[in-house]
C-alpha cells in the first residue's frame, strides 16, 4: 500500500502558485454633478460592488480581474462613481478542480484587492471628495457564498443566475 501511495504522489504534478504580473487593467471616475455637488452637506451613501473574473492566458496561467466599483450618492444625485479593474497573472499548476476554483475565486482577489483599494482611495481623494477607505473583504466567504448560489440555482433548474 505504501509503494501505491508513493507512486501517485509521484504522479501528481507539484502544486505552483506564482505572481507573474500585477497591473491596473482599467480606471474611470466620473462626477456627474460637479461643481454644484461639492455645495451639498456631505453625508453620502456609498455603495461598493465587488466581482471577480479568471480567465486562462496559457496552460496552469491566468489572468484574475477584480472589479471594484464605489458609487456615492446624496439623495438622488451621484456625487462620484469610481472604477478600478485590478488584474493579475498568476501561475497555478497542480491543483485538483476542487482547490483550483478557490484559488482563482478567492485567493487571487485577496492578493489584487490590497492594490484595487489603493487606486480606488486615490481616485476618491483626487476627484476632491473626502477620503474612502474600503474595509477587509473576506473572499473565502465571497467565493463560498458564490458557489452555494450556484449549486441551488443547479438544484431548481435556474441557469440565468449561474451566469454572474
Amino acid at each position: 500500500m505504501t509503494d501505491e501511495n508513493t507512486q501517485a504522489a509521484q504522479d501528481k504534478p507539484a502544486q505552483q502558485f506564482a505572481i507573474q504580473k500585477l497591473y491596473m487593467k482599467d480606471m474611470s471616475f466620473e462626477t456627474p454633478n460637479s461643481p454644484s455637488i461639492f455645495t451639498s452637506e456631505w453625508k453620502p451613501d456609498i455603495n461598493l460592488q465587488l466581482n471577480s473574473n479568471a480567465s486562462p492566458v496559457a496552460e496552469g496561467v491566468y489572468e484574475v480581474v477584480l472589479s471594484v466599483t464605489v458609487t456615492a450618492k446624496l439623495s438622488d444625485k451621484t456625487a462620484y462613481l469610481a472604477e478600478v479593474q485590478q488584474a493579475g497573472i498568476f501561475t497555478v499548476n497542480g491543483f485538483d478542480e476542487g482547490q483550483q476554483g478557490p484559488m482563482l475565486g478567492a485567493f487571487c482577489p485577496n492578493v489584487l484587492y490590497p492594490f484595487a483599494r489603493e487606486a480606488v482611495a486615490d481616485l476618491i481623494g483626487k476627484g476632491g471628495f473626502p477620503p474612502v477607505y474600503l474595509a477587509p473583504v473576506n473572499f473565502d466567504a465571497l467565493y463560498a457564498q458564490k458557489q452555494q448560489e450556484i449549486q441551488a440555482q443547479v438544484m431548481t433548474g435556474d441557469p440565468g443566475g449561474a451566469a454572474h
